[in-house]
């Protein structure tokens, strides 16, 4: 039985059922299929080898798509994960995502500390097992089946996973010696994996929680060829050059101090030049464009988060409530000015005539954020927005 594949270009071409998208590559180019990342069919990112079964939308994924890379490096991530369990016995393993650029994977390491002394020997590992070409293998797996083998294996953190995991949903990609507990897609095989740099180690706590175990964050980013690794880490280093943190310190524009707090920049008279200038822009810029200014307080009653949700969002981030001496009257540092304009907005009786009602602020709101995602300005505990609001009316 035939079926019906239209890619990006609205072409229409016909397979036998049962194709893989790796396959399909294949008969369109002979060179194509060493380029095939992923597929995306019919809207959603499937692995290549996954078996087309009826008519579909197909879009080939390869290393200049942005779901390529992501593929990619999730791959990545399992392959640094068998380097781990093959050099170091009884490591367990968090959860091991791609990110914007690269992956990371939190292990929990035991008695072994792992330090950046130890990144040359694991990328050597990770590139031993790579040159295998062994295959990213999906599996069906019933939860109890699921929980045995973790149980066996005794770790503790894929067994919470599987807690918030319904029967029928689960599957293991299994590649060379290890497995794990994995949703998809992969790449192909190992063998795509060409170049290698695992970048730093940090600490993270488990699922965020700074009243969990700390395990080891290990940081990597992977290519397809050496040439475009080095390519990333020259602009690495000129980033590094122009870290905004360094040129904070070198032109003075702000500064941190642990006794007001952490993550609380104090803006320097430099900085505050800058920041001035910048923020006169805007509220011209603003004002043109029919926002009316507004000021709202850096605090607001708890019931006031609670109704628009906030609180239930960001209560867990928020710095701990302010009580006053009125019974049960709680205070927080504001997590968003969002509630405060609405509260603007409906102290006066409004008209449908008197939409759309513009209001901007430069509003400060805190976030009590874990000292170890805390960097320079771009996370902090404290930061003034631009934040703006539309009341519309909306018409059918």
């Amino acid at each position: 039985m035939s079926i019906k594949i239209t890619f990006p270009d609205g072409a229409v071409k016909e397979f036998n059922e049962g194709i893989t998208a790796l396959e399909i590559a294949g008969q369109l180019s002979n060179s194509l299929p060493k380029k095939v990342l992923a597929a995306e069919i019919n809207g959603e990112v499937q692995d290549a080898t996954r078996p087309i079964n009826a008519d579909a939308t197909l879009k080939l994924l390869t290393w200049n798509d942005t779901n390529g890379k992501s593929t990619f490096w999730h791959s990545s991530a399992h392959l640094f994960a068998e380097a781990m369990e093959a050099l170091y016995k009884g490591v367990k393993f968090g959860i091991g995502p791609p990110i914007e650029n690269g992956f990371y994977y939190d292990i929990d390491t035991g008695d072994v500390s792992i330090t950046l002394a130890d990144l040359p020997k694991i990328e050597k590992k990770m590139a031993e097992l790579a040159n295998l070409k062994s295959e990213y293998k999906s599996q069906d797996i019933s939860k109890a089946d699921a929980i045995k083998y973790f149980e066996e294996k005794g770790d503790e953190y894929k067994l919470e996973l599987l807690e918030g995991l319904d029967d029928g949903q689960i599957t293991f990609y299994n590649q060379g010696n290890f497995t794990d507990l994995c949703r998809g897609p992969h790449i192909p095989n190992t063998g795509h994996i060409k170049a290698i740099k695992l970048m730093k180690v940090a600490g993270a706590y488990w699922r965020g929680d700074e009243k969990r175990k700390q395990l080891t964050r290990i940081y990597g980013v992977t290519f397809p060829n050496q040439q475009e690794l080095d390519e990333h880490l020259r602009l690495l280093e000129e980033a590094e050059k122009r870290d905004h943190r360094k040129l904070g310190q070198q032109l003075e524009l702000f500064a941190f101090s642990q006794k007001v707090g952490s993550g609380l920049p104090l803006w320097m008279p430099n900085g505050t030049f800058v920041r001035e200038q910048l923020t006169d822009f805007l509220k011209k810029e603003q004002i043109e464009r029919g926002y009316l200014p507004v000021v709202t307080p850096h605090i607001g009653k708890k019931d006031l988060y609670v109704t628009s949700g906030h609180y239930e969002k960001y209560g867990k981030d928020s710095f701990q409530p302010i009580h006053t001496p009125e019974e049960n009257e709680e205070f927080f540092l504001k997590p968003m000015n969002c509630p405060h304009h609405c509260e603007i907005f409906n102290h006066i009786p409004k008209s449908y005539k008197d939409l759309p009602y513009r209001v901007a602020e430069f509003g400060t709101v805190y976030r009590y954020e874990q000292s170890g995602e805390l960097h320079g300005l771009t996370r902090v505990r404290g930061f003034t927005q631009d934040d703006a609001h539309i009341f519309a009316h909306l018409t059918s």
